[in-house]
């Protein structure tokens, strides 16, 4: 087998050895905010996904979080997803940044229906008290 062929077989093992890890160690969190902080982004894709077929949502603020949603998704980043913990910052300030605008615009009530999370890490985000 080619030196490179084992090298990369060696580091697709170890990214997915790391990823294994860190599910676990994250459903071993205890409740509160580190537990909160690890579901940020599934329960913001989640919020995404409700607010976008919420009839009282304007247009805008569909768009701004389609935007948001896709940006997500998307496999191309600022900031590559294998770095640990600075990984996945574009995204969270993204998202961050989408919600605080579409939360301009939506009602507070369909807002916070459409968030899965912890209604008051919501509030922390968009400056509510």
């Amino acid at each position: 087998m080619p030196g490179w062929l084992q090298a990369i077989l060696v580091a697709a093992g170890v990214l997915v050895l790391t990823w294994l890890v860190l599910i676990v160690l994250a459903r071993r969190l205890p409740p509160g905010l580190a537990r909160d902080l690890a579901a940020f982004l599934p329960d913001c894709v989640t919020t995404a996904r409700r607010l976008r077929r919420d009839p009282r949502v304007p247009r805008r603020a569909r768009l701004a979080v389609l935007f948001g949603l896709l940006w997500v998704l998307s496999p191309i980043d600022l900031i590559p997803e294998f770095l640990p913990v600075i990984g996945p910052l574009d995204d969270v300030v993204v998202v961050a940044l989408v919600l605080r605008y579409a939360a301009r615009s939506v009602p507070g009530e369909a807002l916070f229906e459409a968030w899965p999370g912890n209604p008051e890490l919501l509030r922390r985000l968009l400056g509510v008290r």
